[in-house]
């Protein structure tokens, strides 16, 4: 696998909120915060370019509305932004993807000639799954480290119930098999972006 030079890392909504077990349930991938920050710093030593994404909820009650300790961004993101020798972009957005976030992440993208983007975080059925099939629809090649992201259990229609393992893997197959993005390792990428 290659990981070029200006690759850009695109981390999804690594905020406080998701911590909230009562609100959201069940998660897997305990791992998903260290492959995350595993991934900063090797883009931030390689200067590569970082997106940091906030979703600013606003769905009354929700953990990620703005001006709750919920929509912060997750201590280890926090710390490490501003660290790195590469460009630097922070946005914010009230939909899953990170294309229709502010300022315009496309635009952004496109001036610094990036045509790789690594998506990264959390919910890998929500936010991450439709920024990476939104990438892939707009032309970029997109790499999905599936470990480092997670989700949660969910109730669908019809009593339908899936827990975040099988959503996980559901969204891998769909975006690998369909051809939106790579789903590969943490491990994976850290080698090929070294």
């Amino acid at each position: 696998m290659e990981i070029v030079e200006n690759a850009a890392l695109v981390v999804v909504d690594v905020q406080k909120g998701f911590e909230e077990a009562d609100f959201w349930g069940p998660r897997d991938n305990p791992a998903a915060d260290d492959n995350i920050a595993a991934l900063i710093d090797v883009w931030q030593a390689t200067g590569r370019p970082v997106v940091f994404v906030r979703h600013d909820s606003t769905k009354a009650g929700s953990p990620l509305r703005a001006g709750y300790a919920g929509n912060e961004l997750k201590d280890y993101v926090e710390r490490r932004r501003g660290k790195g020798a590469g460009p630097e972009l922070f946005l914010t957005k009230t939909v899953n993807s990170a294309f229709l976030g502010t300022p315009d992440l496309g635009a952004w993208l496109a001036e610094a000639g990036v045509g790789q983007i690594v998506v990264v975080g959390i919910q890998t059925n929500m936010c991450v799954e439709t920024t990476a099939r939104m990438g892939g629809n707009l032309g970029y090649d997109v790499v999905v480290p599936l470990d480092a992201t997670h989700t949660f259990d969910l109730v669908g229609p019809f009593g339908w119930r899936r827990t975040a393992r099988e959503l996980a893997e559901a969204s891998a197959v769909s975006l690998h098999g369909g051809g939106f993005a790579r789903v590969v390792t943490t491990e994976e990428v850290v080698a090929a972006a070294r």
